[in-house]
């Protein structure tokens, strides 16, 4: 059912008039504000949900709060006592109060909420027991409403029933915050029993000013002319309330208090208090991805660490981070945006400390931004430069029985060499080159500069010791420590900074955070669309349904902006167009789009890109390859080999064109044939018209003449560095660069957090996990890489692709590397 159809429904209920009169059996509106500072809209939850339960939809963690009011004169009896509990969108309520002469009556609440933070609704149950023989109060039930469109406005409206009479009271409030955040709110709220007329109903009208964050001045002044003053003071996790009570005369009735325990608020006490006192504890072993599963998935991703790393950064009881390296799986690009995101962290005076057992190359450049940097006794560094090598299956091929014809046009278009030759071509060499030199350069620059080392000195150590001990690192300037990392790090942390500094968790850091949207109504919101793997249609990126996703999210006008991360070398075009035509509408239905490009983002992949308002790049990502490429693979004499044979019939000229033998349990079908010359002269006028679109579409996307593109295409590959100097990319960053330029882009201030939706949406449960356990045989291993490329080419056999080598690439599978980012 849709929110707005209950809300109506709550409405037209709470409307709802029987005309027979009835006695009020049951507390009103006004008589139950003793505790609260304002108006259920006006502060925090408004008393757990107590007067309107629709507010418990901003209750965004547990919270305990014990309540007492003193009769006047005197801390040694009390005029009511109040408990309450309360989580997301539940709480329960219980108040005992004084009935002077008579007894006491305990009444108790429950209540539920639905809905989000722009509109919400609510159901409250209330019930009560007593001391006084022959009382009775009604059981009843409150049906709540809250309407917050944007950051200034809060409209609230109750209609109180009771179960077993005809008697109702409707109550409304409203606030106002005329900055847009808690600095001052004006609240007033009015309530109307049935059968009244308006001038016998009540109201209230009050203010709540923030002097310092979590200290806060409340005055509230009601139409009988009595009138409350109070104080507000948060300690982060606890907070206390005090007010007094004074009469229409001016004289002092009573006071009430309250004490809250539960969910992290900002204040300035805690942070002056705590002032960079806590360390936050990051594990980094394993894999990074882009996205999880819903249950059964304790992976992280790279938003994750960012979120972290910007939480630790904006929290004042946060001085650092100590951060385990050990056994961390994590591609070079994700490393770079990691180490930009820790360099920000630290201009803030915060300190890194990095623990590492063993470090290559690419893992030293990422842990030497580390303010600290300990390595394990028995640990090593291993500094072996780059490089990007191929395997060549040609001499497999012949010896298997089968040929390959390359179709390929463009200098550096090599997707296919590993098969057609047995070394590179000198397009493919030069454009390898220039990837390790600028990875190499950007290593040493970073590297350099973090530790203040000669560059001169770093080429030494490269080129000349390569392994280093311990010892040898501590030596050379390339660590600070050498210690171990036991138990939780505690002890490694004292030894460093001393023993006045705590160890905390990341998960306590985001479980403790303060609200992450401290305003009222609905963040703004910016969808973040992953394009991972191969471009096709139904795996990969998955061309069919996320062409569909972007479609709807041009129509949510919830969504003020797109950022497309791309981490794939390319595929089929049509899959490829497909989704980049649905980016280009999202455009043209007012929405900008920026490119967050991965660690690949070529061919096919900068296909994806082409229309984004601004492409982001990492300086080490690879991207361009603006080119097509084609093959041919047929039988050379494995059928033969294998003693099979074939046979048909047919009707055209050209119905025999891969028509072959299909290989028992592996599936394949191979050709019998390899094309004739007037076939052939069809495919190279195919792939060259593709190529012409490719540049053409391109050159559109960019606002380029063609020409120029054409300059820098012929499929070459260019680090995300050298596109920026050509034009294929905007600007060097990361995620957290892209949601700037996305919010810039959509006219949301810098400072205003937003909802980041990732799409598309994963599953609620990974099912291939739990299949060897099941089984008891891993049945995830599948075949041997040579086999899976073979399988991949007859798959795809004579279609123009555009996509880079799926091959070993510097020492990466990249097939590894993006299954592992899905």
């Amino acid at each position: 059912m849709r929110l707005s159809t209950v809300f109506t429904s709550l409405l037209m209920l709470g409307l709802w008039v029987i005309s027979a009169p009835a006695q009020l059996e049951f507390p009103t509106y006004h008589t139950q504000t003793d505790f609260a500072l304002a108006s259920p809209g006006g502060f925090r939850t408004g008393s757990q949900g107590y007067l309107n339960p629709a507010v418990l939809a901003y209750v965004h963690q547990g919270d305990l709060v014990f309540s007492f009011s003193d009769p006047g004169d005197s801390f040694k009896t009390y005029r009511q006592v109040g408990f309450s509990f309360a989580v997301p969108n539940f709480s329960f309520n219980l108040l005992n109060e004084k009935i002077p002469g008579l007894g006491r009556i305990t009444n108790y609440n429950l209540a539920l909420s639905w809905g989000g933070r722009r509109s919400s609704v609510g159901l409250g149950y209330h019930w009560a027991t007593d001391t006084i023989g022959g009382f009775e109060r009604k059981t009843r039930v409150t049906l709540g409403s809250l309407y917050r469109p944007n950051r200034y406005l809060s409209a609230g409206l109750t209609t109180t029933l009771a179960t077993n009479s005809r008697q109702r009271e409707y109550a409304g409030d409203l606030a106002l915050r005329p900055l847009g955040d808690e600095t001052l709110t004006l609240f007033g709220d009015y309530g109307l029993q049935e059968h009244s007329s308006v001038e016998e109903g009540h109201w209230s009208v009050g203010g709540i000013v923030e002097l310092l964050d979590g200290m806060r001045l409340t005055a509230r002044y009601f139409d009988t002319e009595a009138f409350n003053v109070g104080v507000n003071f948060s300690f982060g996790h606890e907070s206390v309330t005090m007010q007094s009570h004074y009469d229409a005369e001016q004289e002092h009735l009573f006071n009430s208090y309250s004490v809250r325990l539960g969910g992290r608020e900002r204040s300035v006490i805690r942070d002056r208090y705590l002032h960079q006192k806590r360390f936050i504890r990051v594990e980094m072993n394993g894999s990074l991805r882009y996205q999880t599963y819903q249950w059964f998935d304790d992976g992280k991703t790279l938003m994750d660490y960012i979120d972290w790393i910007q939480q630790a950064k904006e929290d004042p009881a946060v001085g650092g981070m100590m951060i385990n390296l050990s056994g961390m799986k994590i591609n070079r690009e994700m490393l770079w945006e990691l180490r930009q995101e820790l360099l920000d962290f630290q201009s803030t005076g915060k300190t890194v400390i990095m623990y590492a057992d063993r470090l290559g190359i690419d893992e030293y450049h990422f842990a030497s931004v580390a303010d600290q940097l300990v390595l394990d006794p028995e640990g090593m560094i291993t500094l072996e430069g780059y490089l990007m090598g191929l395997t060549f299956i040609k001499g497999t091929l012949d010896k298997l029985g089968l040929a390959f014809d390359e179709w390929r046009y463009f200098k550096y278009k090599s997707a296919a060499e590993a098969l057609s030759r047995e070394g590179m071509s000198d397009g493919d060499r030069e454009q390898r080159q220039a990837l390790v030199d600028d990875y190499y350069q950007l290593a040493k620059d970073d590297i350099c500069a973090s530790r203040s080392l000669d560059p001169a000195e770093l080429d030494r150590i490269i080129n000349e010791e390569v392994l280093l001990s311990p010892q040898e690192a501590l030596d050379a300037g390339l660590i600070d420590e050498i210690a171990r990392w036991e138990g939780e790090g505690q002890e490694l942390l004292e030894t460093i900074v001393g023993k006045d500094k705590k160890l905390v968790s990341s998960e306590a850091l985001v479980n403790t955070a303060p609200p992450v949207y401290p305003y009222w109504g609905e963040p703004r919101r910016i969808a973040v669309v992953y394009a991972l793997g191969i471009c096709a249609m139904d795996e990969g990126i998955k061309a069919r349904q996320l062409s569909r996703v972007i479609e709807k999210i041009a129509k949510d006008t919830s969504i003020k902006a797109v950022i497309l991360r791309v981490d794939s070398p390319g595929g089929d075009g049509l899959a490829s167009d497909l989704v980049a035509e649905a980016l280009r509408k999202c455009k043209e239905a007012g929405k900008p789009v920026v490119v967050s490009q991965g660690y690949v983002a070529a061919s096919g992949g900068y296909w994806l890109s082409m229309y984004g308002d601004v492409i982001v790049a990492a300086p080490n990502t690879i991207t361009g390859s603006i080119g097509v490429i084609g093959g041919w693979l047929y039988n050379a004499g494995i059928k033969e080999s294998l003693g099979m044979t074939t046979d048909h019939v047919r009707v055209g000229d050209h119905a025999d064109l891969g028509f072959g033998i299909r290989m028992p349990y592996l599936g394949w079908q191979i050709p019998d044939r390899n094309l004739n010359a007037e076939e052939q002269a069809e495919v190279e006028t195919l792939i060259k018209s593709h190529y012409d679109v490719f540049v053409k579409k391109v050159a559109e996307g960019r606002g380029l003449p063609a020409d120029e593109i054409e300059e820098i295409a012929q499929g070459r590959v260019w680090s995300g560095l050298d596109g920026m100097e050509i034009g294929l990319v905007d600007e060097l960053g990361g995620l957290s660069t892209a949601i700037r330029l996305a919010k810039e882009k959509a006219s949301i201030p810098a400072d205003e957090p937003v909802t980041l939706v990732s799409y598309p949406r994963k599953g609620l449960v990974n099912v291939e996990q739990f299949m060897p356990r099941l089984l008891g045989v891993d049945l995830r291993t599948g075949q041997p890489d040579v086999l899976d490329y073979i399988q991949f080419r007859l798959e795809h056999n004579g279609q123009p692709l555009l996509m880079l080598p799926l091959e070993q690439m510097e020492g990466n599978d990249l097939f590894e590397v993006l299954k592992s980012m899905e």
